[in-house]
């Protein structure tokens, strides 16, 4: 206090100092000012990432059609890949035998509910052709010329790995690129048979199948896909020529 007094009482030649520190004590006093009025922490939302995260696990466990192996598995993992496969990207609508075997009859949401239907208002996929394959998409190709083009078979073979026993690093390619490792349909060397394509369409790579869509998923997620289709019960589809969908369970 008394080198404030001090300094106020100094000749004029001292006023500019005192302007200096005049002006330096009204800078910080706005600093201060300012701080206590900090924008808000904008927030993403009521979930956090972990949050919707822990949500999807959940979600995917719960909404699984199937009993579930989690032995040396990933729980959050296959809880995931369930949320992608059921609730996002509807894998079974391709990947069983198609509409009329898709739903047991009371639990199908395209039915009416009584008195004019048998829908019940809860769905039951049916677990006899969950993710077994066999939905037939053709004939196919330039002319027809692909007699059948059947959805494959994605659930486990008696080693406990998906899409007839690939590995993930196998599944990952077929994800990334369509490589179709089982050469069902390859390009004609001749006149068509009813089991080639004719190009332009590329015998090497999955038709019908949307990996160009899938392909832009994460590692994370397509690891999340494998841990839950290893987690699934094996299904043995028979259908007559169509030998890429029978799965050797035992």
């Amino acid at each position: 206090m008394n080198k404030l007094v001090r300094l106020l009482a100094a000749p004029a030649q001292s006023r500019p100092i005192l302007k200096l520190l005049g002006a330096s004590a009204v800078l910080v006093a706005i600093t201060v000012l300012l701080a206590s009025f900090k924008t808000p922490r904008v927030s993403a939302g009521p979930e956090s990432d972990r949050d919707q995260d822990e949500s999807k696990v959940r979600i995917g466990l719960e909404i699984a059609p199937v009993p579930l192996n989690f032995e040396k598995k990933d729980r959050k993992l296959v809880g995931l890949g369930s949320y992608i496969v059921n609730a996002q990207s509807d894998c079974n609508g391709c990947h069983s035998q198609g509409p009329a075997t898709e739903y047991l009859g009371p639990g199908n949401p395209y039915l009416l509910s009584p008195p004019h239907g048998p829908f019940t208002g809860m769905q039951h996929v049916n677990p006899a052709t969950y993710l077994g394959g066999g939905r037939d998409f053709g004939p196919f190709g330039v002319a027809s010329e692909l007699t059948h083009l059947y959805s494959r078979n994605l659930t486990p073979d008696k080693t406990g790995r998906p899409e007839g026993g690939h590995t993930f690093e196998e599944f990952l390619t077929i994800l990334r690129t369509g490589k179709d490792f089982d050469q069902i349909h390859p390009n004609c060397t001749g006149s068509p048979d009813g089991n080639c394509l004719l190009p332009p369409f590329n015998g090497d790579v999955l038709q019908v199948m949307p990996w160009p869509v899938h392909q832009n998923m994460t590692d994370h997620d397509i690891r999340a896909i494998y841990e839950y289709l290893s987690a699934i019960p094996c299904i043995d589809t028979d259908i007559a020529g169509a030998p890429v969908l029978r799965n050797d369970c035992k």
